[in-house]
């Protein structure tokens, strides 16, 4: 546990990922645990501070998250976001009722008391908010420190019990002191020094691990991809050659990057590695099925297959290493929160058990871009920290349908198009993720003079930060154009491009 923590309890808020990155930004380290977290683990951890988080119920819905009053006798400072704020009231003798005006979206805050949390914030300032109910009376001991023309307790504080609360959201973007009120609670209220950086977490987890394995074995998975190559420098850092890597050719890789990445592992990031090309076998395994989720299967189900036999020409190995991101765990059925299931992660659960190894997951409780920050610490070159994210099952889930090799030739080829075009145009870094996805369409054509009736490829290319929410990159007419035309004239078996224009949510970045 890092020695300057802030505890985020979760109600279930679309916005309480942000809440921790906007925590981490400042440099101080934050978890998101969920509502039913005990006072004796709280007393555990020992944070230096606790956000409660909004949620979409009400207080007085039946079933609606609660929170146990002993965690608001703490000393600890806390902060209460929306339902947390009026949870804080409602278990404190305060008064909240059904808003007659509901309030969704920008809203004016208009500052009383600029002594504690709203220190340094204008007078009138735009602010978000997303509530249903409001507080109509303050619990005894709490004073107003902002309001909205709807709510008279916008923002309230309690210093003698360490209590604040605000009814608007200052983790989103568009409350526009935002970053202020939480670095008045993080540094003026909670006292954290922001010590929590790509170096210190080095240090920490560098140590953290020699303790852990000791003189034992690890191996590591390397897909190739951004997660599982920092994962493995950092724990070689730690045990040296104890590490053994393996990469797994699946066949189901982008154009050439076996040899490429194999090639990087080596020469520049000196992870000597076991290269295994189990290309025919994926293939094999994975001829006349078409639903995603058997796909994700017989593909994890394969690679463990394939792990495992590697693993056990190895002896004294103890520990697993996975590139397991936050995100990864927010999306599966292993969450902290309140937060929903969207689908299964390849790389969440279900190698450890069946091998008997212990896992290790260094980056479980970091973002993507954290983990970029870390390599880049580590001295891994730019150019393989910012590879656009690719997913475990690869390219077959890229292909929707059933998967072959000539599909996949097909998707290599194009897709080797379309990443080059954005390199060459410089527009590589400003993208978070760019691939095609081959559609189980065929169209009709006119390719010299001739009827054609081929397959129908999907651009897609998004901007984002961390991959829990993303938006589709806007290209120029003549770049998607261009790109189209050398598509369809030097890739056989593609007729017609299209470009998917679906932000996430309500789509994912992936297809499948």
């Amino acid at each position: 546990m890092n020695d300057e923590t802030i505890l985020i309890i979760d109600f279930g808020s679309q916005y309480t990922q942000l809440i921790t990155r906007r925590v981490r930004e400042a440099n101080v380290y934050s978890e998101i645990h969920p509502h039913s977290i005990t006072v004796e683990k709280i007393k555990q951890m020992q944070p230096k501070g606790i956000i409660l988080s909004g949620g979409p119920m009400s207080v007085y819905d039946e079933g609606a998250p609660s929170l146990s009053t002993e965690i608001l006798e703490l000393k600890i400072p806390k902060l209460g976001i929306c339902y947390g704020l009026q949870l804080i009231c409602k278990e404190t003798g305060g008064t909240v009722e059904p808003a007659v005006d509901r309030e969704y979206g920008k809203s004016v805050l208009r500052v009383i008391d600029d002594s504690d949390l709203l220190r340094g914030v204008k007078e009138v300032s735009v602010v978000w908010m997303s509530h249903g109910d409001y507080l109509t009376s303050l619990p005894p001991g709490f004073k107003v420190t902002g309001e909205s023309d709807n709510s008279p307790f916008c923002a309230i504080s309690n210093k003698s019990k360490n209590i604040y609360g605000l009814q608007f959201h200052p983790e989103v973007a568009h409350t526009e002191a935002g970053a202020k009120i939480i670095n008045n609670f993080l540094f003026e209220i909670c006292k954290c020094q922001g010590l929590w950086n790509p170096s210190n977490f080095i240090e920490e987890k560098v140590n953290q691990l020699k303790q852990t394995i000791g003189n034992a074995k690890a191996i590591c998975a390397l897909s190739g991809g951004v997660d599982s190559t920092v994962a493995a420098v950092l724990v070689k850092k730690a045990i040296g050659e104890n590490l053994i890597a393996i990469h797994i050719d699946n066949g189901l890789m982008r154009k050439n990057e076996s040899e490429k990445i194999g090639a990087l592992f080596n020469e520049k990031l000196n992870l000597n590695h076991i290269h295994v090309d189990a290309s025919e076998r994926f293939l094999k395994n994975l001829k006349g099925v078409s639903d995603p989720e058997k796909k994700r299967k017989i593909i994890g189900n394969t690679f463990i297959e394939v792990f495992e036999e590697q693993a056990k020409k190895i002896n004294g190995a103890e520990f697993l290493v996975q590139g397991t991101l936050y995100p990864d765990v927010i999306e599966s059925v292993q969450v902290k929160g309140a937060s929903a299931t969207i689908k299964t992660h390849h790389n969440v659960g279900g190698l450890p058990e069946k091998m008997n190894l212990k896992l290790i997951e260094p980056f479980r409780e970091l973002f993507k871009d954290e983990v970029r920050n870390v390599g880049r610490e580590l001295k891994i070159p730019d150019e393989f920290i910012n590879r656009h994210p690719f997913p475990g099952p690869g390219l077959a889930v890229r292909i929707l349908g059933e998967v072959s090799k000539e599909k996949l030739d097909i998707l290599r080829e194009a897709d080797d198009i379309f990443i080059k075009s954005i390199k060459e145009e410089g527009l590589y870094n400003n993208i978070w993720q760019a691939f095609t996805v081959l559609l189980p369409v065929s169209s009709v054509g006119v390719m010299g003079d001739a009827r054609t009736y081929e397959y129908v490829l999907a651009i897609r290319a998004v901007t984002s930060v961390d991959g829990m929410t993303a938006d589709w990159y806007t290209f120029e007419h003549d770049f998607l154009s261009s790109l189209s035309g050398k598509i369809i004239s030097k890739v056989r078996g593609v007729n017609r491009v299209v470009y998917d224009v679906s932000s996430k949510p309500p789509a994912t970045i992936e297809w499948e």
